[in-house]
C-alpha cells in the first residue's frame, strides 16, 4: 500500500533494533497495571522504591539479548541509575502519554501533555518517544460530546511533528477498546478494528506502530497488506507459549517487525524477593526472550535502518 507520508523521511530505528534490524524490546513501562500486580500478591501498596528495583532487575537480567527497553518515566527510567554503565548497550523507549487518561462517558480519551515532549524524552536519553492512544476507527461522535476519534488523530499528528523536530522516533502503541454499551465483538470483527485503526495511523506519518495480534494468519495478511509504516506486535500479558504462537503467524503472514512485550516474559518476578527475581529473571526471564529472538531471527521483516524517504 502506498500512503500520502511516503515521500517523509522516516526517523532512524537503529537505537532501538538489534544487529539484524528486528526489534526484541522489553516492555517495563507499566505503572497503575504494575501496582496492581503487586496487589494480586498480597503487596497492597508497592513503595517507590519496590516499582523502581523491579524495573533495574529485569534491564540488568535481559540486557544483551533485548534490544531496548520501554520504560516509564517515574520509575523506570530512575532505574536505569542503579546499573553499571559497563555491559551490553540497549535502547530505551519512553512513555510520553498521561499516567492518568480521561474518558468520554464509559470510553477513554486521549490527550497530550505539551511537556512530555520529544526533547524531554530525549533529555532524560531516551532514543525514542512511545505514546499510547486507544483508536477506533468505527466510533462515531455523538450529538452533543467531543469527538474522541479527531482528538486521537489530532494527538497522533501533534507526536510525530514534535518527534520529527527533534529528530527521533515516534512510537504509537493503540489498543482497542469497547464503546459505551457494546458487546464484546466477534473475533473477526475485533481483527477488523485492530486493522482499520492501524490504517488511520499509517497515514499519519508514524515511524512505528505497536498493535495487538490480529488474531490469525488471514488478519495479519490483511494488516500487512494494509499498512506501510513498520509494526511490532505487543504481548497484552497473555502466557508466553501463547504469545509465540501469535509472534510465529506475525512474522510469516504479517510482516511484523519484532515484538515490544513485557508480562508475557517477567510477569512472574511480581512479588518474589530480591535474590529470587534476579533469578528468575535471569534464567527463565532470558530464556523466554531469546525463545522469541529465535522466532524473529530470519523470519520478521527488517526495519529500513538509517531512516527512509
Amino acid at each position: 500500500m502506498t500512503n500520502s507520508t511516503d515521500t517523509r523521511a522516516r526517523q532512524d530505528l537503529s537505537a532501538i533494533a538489534n544487529e539484524e534490524g528486528l526489534l526484541a524490546i522489553i516492555a517495563m513501562d507499566q505503572r497503575n497495571t504494575l501496582k496492581r500486580m503487586f496487589a494480586a500478591v498480597g503487596i497492597a501498596d508497592p513503595s517507590v522504591q519496590d516499582l523502581t528495583d523491579i524495573k533495574a532487575d529485569t534491564v540488568e537480567a535481559l540486557r544483551g539479548s533485548a534490544s531496548a527497553f520501554l520504560l516509564d518515566p517515574d520509575y523506570g527510567v530512575p532505574a536505569l541509575q542503579q546499573l553499571p554503565a559497563e555491559g551490553p548497550p540497549y535502547g530505551v523507549l519512553v512513555a510520553a502519554e498521561p499516567s492518568i487518561r480521561g474518558k468520554i462517558g464509559t470510553e477513554p480519551r486521549t490527550h497530550r501533555d505539551p511537556a512530555l515532549s520529544a526533547q524531554w524524552v530525549k533529555d532524560q536519553g531516551g532514543h525514542a518517544v512511545k505514546f499510547l492512544i486507544q483508536l477506533r476507527a468505527d466510533r462515531s461522535a455523538k450529538d452533543g460530546e467531543p469527538d474522541g476519534t479527531a482528538e486521537v488523530l489530532q494527538v497522533v499528528r501533534e507526536v510525530v511533528a514534535d518527534c520529527r523536530a527533534v529528530g527521533i522516533p515516534s512510537v504509537v502503541e493503540n489498543l482497542i477498546f469497547p464503546l459505551d454499551g457494546e458487546d464484546a465483538p466477534s473475533p473477526q470483527r475485533r481483527a477488523d478494528q485492530i486493522v482499520e485503526a492501524a490504517v488511520m495511523l499509517d497515514d499519519l506519518g508514524c515511524d512505528l506502530i505497536k498493535l495487538e495480534y490480529p488474531g490469525d494468519a488471514a488478519s495479519c495478511r490483511k494488516l500487512a497488506d494494509s499498512i506501510d509504516t513498520p509494526w511490532a506486535v505487543l504481548s497484552a500479558g497473555v502466557a508466553f507459549d501463547q504469545f509465540a504462537d501469535a509472534l510465529r503467524i506475525s512474522c510469516d503472514e504479517g510482516g511484523v517487525s519484532g515484538f515490544i512485550a513485557g508480562r508475557s516474559i517477567w510477569k512472574e518476578a511480581v512479588g518474589m524477593d530480591r535474590p529470587s527475581r534476579k533469578e528468575f529473571l535471569g534464567s527463565e526471564g532470558r530464556r523466554r526472550l531469546d525463545a522469541l529472538v529465535e522466532v524473529i531471527h530470519g523470519r520478521a521483516t527488517p526495519l529500513p535502518l538509517g531512516g527512509v524517504s
